[in-house]
């Protein structure tokens, strides 16, 4: 087991967590129990599969919920896209934030192919 606190793809996976709360905090009133709360909840679930991963005991099952991280962050991709699209997300915003995505969605993958590669 490992200190999910320690992994650098759970740091980068987090800090994207803030930026996603910063984001949308502009967002309107209607959207409170809607696309806020999947946006928000959908982020969280990135940083937190990597975290409940970390702890399973073995390198199949933290594979396992690195799977489940990575299409939890390409739902959060379309999410933002429809806060842009929806005029809630600045262009510049969305822009940086997929810029995240994609580093995020590509340390996620690197750390699920070194576990599941034969040594």
């Amino acid at each position: 087991m490992q200190d999910f606190r320690q992994l650098a793809v759970w740091k980068r996976a987090h800090l994207l967590v803030l930026h996603i709360y910063e984001a949308s905090e502009a967002m309107p009133e209607a959207e409170r129990f809607g696309l806020l709360l999947n946006l928000r909840r959908t982020a969280i679930s990135v940083a937190s599969k990597i975290a409940e991963g970390s702890g399973r005991g073995s390198d199949a099952k933290f594979a396992i919920e690195l799977r489940r991280s990575r299409a939890a962050i390409t739902e959060l991709e379309y999410l933002l896209l429809l806060s842009r699209d929806l005029g809630h997300l600045p262009e510049t915003q969305f822009q940086s934030l997929t810029e995240e995505i994609v580093e995020v969605r590509k340390m996620i993958s690197g750390l699920i192919s070194r576990l599941t590669t034969a040594p």
